[in-house]
């Protein structure tokens, strides 16, 4: 299976043989914020997390990434809500790790990093639509979407838009979908909606488990070509749930690549750095800025 590599190379120009790395900002704050707590005994640092998720992305700049953006639900809440009752809200969320959902868009802006704070579209909406747009651009030899969410497996195309999970340290192309899920990328939305995601809200369709899942979508294609006989009264509700599953792709963004070149800090960075309280931040960043340059 391909790894990531950097795009900066001593020998391409700083346009050429580009890597994009996208990430969802949201799922780092959270694997910060109970990642720390096994440290603190309970005693939630106020930007413990925003910290930790600034370092990571500096640590995937000193190691070679040059074009990285990063996507974050403003809110919770999206279109969503109205469609399914119960897909999931800001209900529950603790009060000291959400208080850190706005800083860390502003400090990921401050240490010049593109942020895309998402309202009406989820976060993974917009890491769905970000790795759309080069697509096409003949620059770009791979597409990192780093995430474990299974919806986003939806995007993997061949091994040129590949899924990152950071915790177990695998990369997942096309091949790895169908290992994992038992079907192409494609069709991960209709396999969502059969098998239900916990995560999101939504139930699946009772009976369907994951391996009846595969073998049903293997022998007839999407949902919308089974035959009537399979869902019967509960094709409708199939269908709400694949909508539900099917990520956006047409957030606007971003037009070019080159939009998502790191060249360093903005001059707001040294008073975020100060008021999060890690100087540590600052001289990581401007010595990644010199290697970058």
């Amino acid at each position: 299976m391909p790894s990531p590599k950097p795009s900066r190379t001593k020998d391409a120009a700083p346009s050429d043989d580009v890597v994009v790395h996208l990430i969802d900002g949201t799922y780092e704050l959270f694997r910060h914020f109970y990642g720390l707590r096994r440290f603190t005994k309970g005693e939630d640092p106020p930007f413990g997390a925003v910290i930790g998720v600034l370092h990571t992305v500096l640590q995937m700049i000193e190691t070679g990434t040059t074009h990285v953006g990063v996507a974050t639900d403003h809110v919770i809440e999206s279109f969503r809500n109205a469609l399914w009752s119960g897909y999931k809200t800001g209900d529950g969320i603790e009060p000291a790790l959400l208080a850190q959902f706005h800083p860390l868009e502003d400090a990921l802006t401050a240490m010049g990093v593109v942020v895309w704070p998402m309202i009406e579209l989820e976060a993974d909406d917009a890491l769905a639509s970000a790795a759309q747009i080069p697509s096409g651009d003949e620059r770009v030899r791979q597409v990192c979407i780093w995430t474990p969410d299974k919806d986003l497996a939806q995007c993997v195309r061949g091994d040129r838009v590949v899924q990152v999970d950071r915790r177990s340290q695998k990369i997942r192309d096309a091949a790895g979908v169908r290992e994992k899920f038992g079907v192409e990328p494609v069709l991960i939305p209709d396999y969502l909606a059969l098998v239900g995601d916990a995560a999101d809200g939504y139930p699946g369709i009772a009976g369907i488990g994951a391996v009846s899942a595969a073998r049903l979508l293997n022998k007839h294609g999407i949902i919308e070509d089974f035959p009537s006989a399979i869902l019967g009264d509960k094709r409708e509700l199939a269908l709400l749930f694949k909508r539900l599953a099917t990520l956006r792709t047409d957030a606007s963004l971003f037009r070019n690549v080159d939009e998502l070149r790191w060249q360093g800090p903005t001059d707001a960075f040294p008073a975020c750095v100060e008021r999060l309280g890690d100087p540590r931040l600052l001289q990581r960043c401007l010595a990644a800025q010199k290697l970058a340059q």
